[in-house]
This record gives structure tokens, C-alpha cells and sequence, in this order.
């Protein structure tokens, strides 16, 4: 049996900007630091809160700091989501791609890098129950390794009771692509967030994808076989 990981954000969700948006004002705000376009590459995407705060202060910050400055981040990310309204959606076609995978029973999780507050959110506002059990989420509980390494799809996959090497794992960015190798993922499906040519380059990505629109049924059998 064949097992679905997705990378939440980017992979389900289009939150790039929000999620620039939102760690360059609070790095103004509370770290009184500017980011630039490399820093974020380098230390906010593909990391967990904890790295992305400690290079933010330039010290190794407590487990109390971190589930603070970590809150303070998100309430400006989920505001910046709610506000809106038009592009607070599921990436095109996601839904159907999702009800296809269920009526197939193909089991499926997420493993993101997110707190379980945002968990909570995206549960909510995109009635994820209707595909996913809570309980199965892989999420930044403050123990998960950072990305590249492989833990938290090798936690997703024991999730799903298969091997990692029984998933195909939805992924965005390089620092996810090499977790989703170093876990030994059966397939890794690239969703392109920037550069299109960038992920055509990577010769780790089995496909690629800009939204799940043109997933034919052909295309799935593809995939899980």
C-alpha cells in the first residue's frame, strides 16, 4: 500500500507571501533586524520556529521564549490569511485530488513545520476532517527536527503504520525535497512555489506540479503504482 505525505504550506496552501510578510514584520518588530532576500533563504524557509529565532536574536533561546516569539509570528500570519479573503483557499483542484485519494482509501497525512495552533486554523478554515485526521499530523511540537533532515516524514509515514519507503511525499522547497530523499520516499512530487525551471533542475522530483487541476485519473494511477 502507497501513502500520501503533503507539506502544508505551499504544498496545499499558496501562503508564501504571507508567511515573507509575516516574518519580516516580526523580525522589524521584535528583533529590530531587516531581513534580507538571502537570510530568508538561508534561515526562515524550509527551518522550524526554534532555528529561525535563535539566528533572528543571535542566541540560543529558551523553550518559553521560543513558543512566544513563535505566537506572536503566527497571530501576524493568520491575520495577514484572514484579511485575505480572496486567495484563502486550497491550491486548484486540491479538493477534488483529495476526494479522488479518499474514495481510492489511499491513506494520507500532513507533516508540516507549523505550530499546532496553525493546525488548529487550517483544520478549521479549509474543513480538513474531511480528508484528514487531526490526530495523524506531523507538526512543530517543539521536539521535530528541522528539514533537511528526514523526521518529520519518517514520523508522517509511521503515522500512516508504512515504511517511508511505501510514500509518496508533496513537497515545495529544496530543503524539503532533500528530507523527503533522506527519508526514502517512494516518489517526490515538486509544487512549484517560485521558479518553475528551478524544480525542473532537481533531478530528485519525480513530477511537478503548478496546482492539482491537471491530475488526471491516469496520472494518479501513476503515482500510487
Amino acid at each position: 500500500m502507497t501513502g500520501l505525505i503533503f507539506d502544508f504550506n505551499g504544498t496545499l496552501f499558496a501562503d508564501a507571501d504571507k508567511q515573507e510578510i509575516a516574518w519580516r514584520q516580526f523580525a522589524q518588530n521584535y528583533a529590530k533586524k531587516e531581513l534580507s532576500d538571502q537570510e530568508f533563504d538561508d534561515h526562515v524557509h524550509g527551518q522550524n520556529a526554534e532555528l529561525t529565532l535563535n539566528y533572528l536574536f543571535e542566541r540560543v533561546l529558551s523553550q518559553k521564549e521560543i513558543d512566544e516569539f513563535s505566537e506572536q509570528k503566527e497571530v501576524i500570519y493568520r491575520e495577514l490569511c484572514v484579511s485575505d479573503a480572496k486567495n484563502f483557499h486550497l491550491l486548484r483542484g486540491a479538493p477534488a485530488f483529495l476526494d479522488e485519494l479518499q474514495a481510492r482509501h489511499v491513506p494520507m497525512t500532513i507533516a508540516t513545520a507549523s505550530a499546532q495552533k496553525n493546525v488548529e486554523f487550517f483544520f478549521d478554515a479549509f474543513n480538513l476532517t474531511k480528508w484528514f485526521n487531526i490526530e495523524d499530523v506531523v507538526f512543530d511540537d517543539g521536539t521535530m527536527k528541522s528539514k533537511p533532515d528526514p523526521d518529520p516524514f519518517l514520523k508522517a509515514a509511521a503515522k500512516l503504520h508504512l515504511p517511508s519507503s511505501n510514500t509518496i511525499i508533496f513537497e515545495d522547497s529544496p530543503s524539503g525535497f532533500a528530507a523527503a530523499e533522506a527519508a526514502g520516499a517512494k516518489r517526490i512530487v515538486g509544487i512549484v512555489t517560485g521558479n518553475r525551471s528551478t524544480l525542473e533542475a532537481d533531478s530528485r522530483l519525480d513530477l511537478i506540479l503548478d496546482d492539482y487541476q491537471k491530475l488526471s485519473g491516469r496520472m494518479i494511477d501513476q503515482l500510487l503504482y
